[in-house]
């Protein structure tokens, strides 16, 4: 579908200024702001009865919100703490709701992809590690281990030297690992530690172990960021050569996230600055082999995201681009969300409420949305700009059975001035991203954003760049 393209092509200032506004990642569409508390666990037990029939593969979502030390970055649901036997309530009731889910949806159909994410996964120790996992694979049928994607996020500080083996003993092939910046004073600055001896021994025992595939992530826009030094960074990560690099956009929102509050804003990068980060970095990643994926996702050209773009077949989630888009998505312990027979469904936010829920045999299920016909259009139309950078109207034409010229006139005027900018190429039966346009792919999508063109109440966005 896309091929690599060059930075300069991608990197066009004066259309980033023009477009540089707030916008939904579309990790899922509608996106979470328009979820309700309207839709709940009654609904979510009808979906999962409804969808036990289906002979289509599951994907497992399992949240584990523990971390040691707070990242100032961060805007995850976490739960900060030094006492480790807070985990041990909050993995019985994990246990408890992969029955409850078990039970609700049967074990013939495949899992087809796993991914623990948090918070950090690895707070847990050994032993709930592997109580959790035995417990997923007694109640679920899962994939063999070369057809699966069984992936976990860890943080190498949370690693001993046999933390590696057992997670590849217990299943997973897959590993993501948040590295931000090595540079020291930035790391002081968000409070995360984490020096490049103990970070490359953890990916380096994960090579030797046989995980297929290592993801690492980038920060650009943090405190005492420049380009200068953030190219040191760039010649450590592209001298180990992960498969994956996520390269994410430091959004400072310190009124939603309440960590943030400890940065000294006037550290932050200018906005010129941040932008020279930027394209330093495509440029770096795309010289080293990389083909940009789209938004902040690159890979080998022999990655399963680059064969899966390839072959249209891509997909977001909550997790960013992925494969596997034809599973379903469930999902486990708190704030995690599922998307089962067509609608999103949200576990509670705190512990208090999630051990309360799960201990009286409830899903702790508190909002979700149920997709119209139109979501399910528009979602499509904007899940394929998003990973094809392109679509087809005669494809969209045969799968809805409706003109795409009559049902998107209003879009089509929108997009025909976005291609006199030289973001996309419009003809009659399609459009193409061009180069410039795919830095600014989340504007293209917002176009077809029925909730964003009629919202009612601003909801907070970050930065498209």
């Amino acid at each position: 579908m896309t091929q690599n393209t060059h930075a300069d092509e991608l990197f066009n200032l004066d259309l980033i200024h023009k477009y540089d506004k707030a916008g939904p990642r579309y990790t899922s569409y509608p996106t979470a702001p328009m979820f309700h508390t309207g839709i709940g666990a009654t609904d979510y037990v009808t979906s999962l009865q409804r969808a036990a029939s289906k002979d289509v593969p599951i994907s497992l979502y399992m949240h584990v919100p523990f971390c040691d030390t707070v990242c100032y970055y961060c805007g995850c649901n976490k739960v900060v703490t030094k006492q480790r036997e807070r985990a041990l309530p909050y993995v019985e009731h994990l246990l408890k709701e992969i029955d409850l889910l078990a039970d609700a949806i049967g074990n013939h159909r495949t899992i087809s992809q796993l991914h623990w994410g948090g918070g950090t996964p690895t707070f847990l120790n050994e032993t709930q590690i592997r109580e959790l996992m035995s417990k997923l694979h007694e109640r679920f049928h899962f994939a063999a281990n070369e057809d699966g994607e069984y992936g976990i996020e860890i943080d190498p500080r949370e690693c001993n030297d046999d933390t590696v083996h057992i997670l590849r003993d217990v299943g997973f092939n897959r590993m993501s690992m948040g590295v931000q910046d090595f540079e020291p004073a930035v790391q002081k600055a968000v409070n995360r530690i984490q020096s490049k001896e103990e970070t490359l021994n953890v990916l380096e025992e994960a090579r030797a172990h046989g995980f297929q595939s290592i993801n690492i992530d980038l920060m650009y826009g943090l405190p005492l960021q420049t380009a200068e030094t953030f190219n040191r960074t760039l010649d450590t990560i592209i001298d180990f050569s992960p498969d994956r690099i996520a390269l994410f956009n430091y959004a400072h929102l310190p009124k939603m996230f309440m960590p943030q509050r400890r940065i000294n804003e006037a550290d932050l990068p200018s906005p010129a600055e941040k932008l020279n980060i930027l394209k330093l970095s495509i440029n770096r990643l795309l010289a080293a082999g990389y083909v940009f994926i789209g938004m902040d996702h690159f890979a080998k050209p022999d990655d399963e995201l680059t064969i899966a773009q390839r072959e249209g077949k891509l997909y977001r989630n909550f997790q960013g681009y992925s494969t596997h888009a034809d599973a379903e998505m469930l999902g486990l312990g708190i704030t995690s969300i599922g998307y089962v027979d067509g609608a999103f469904y949200q576990n509670v936010k705190t512990l208090d409420e999630y051990y309360e829920v799960v201990d009286t045999g409830t899903f702790p299920v508190f909002r979700g949305y149920q997709l119209s016909d139109e979501d399910h259009l528009r979602r499509h139309v904007i899940m394929r700009l998003m990973c094809d950078f392109a679509l087809d109207f005669h494809a969209f034409e045969e799968k809805f059975g409706m003109s795409f010229h009559k049902h998107f006139a209003v879009e089509l005027e929108e997009l025909a001035d976005m291609g006199k900018d030289g973001l996309l190429e419009l003809r009659e039966n399609g459009l193409t991203v061009l180069p410039a346009g795919r830095l600014l792919i989340r504007n293209i999508s917002m176009v077809f954003d029925e909730y964003l063109r009629n919202r009612q109440q601003e909801v907070k966005f970050s930065k498209v760049i």
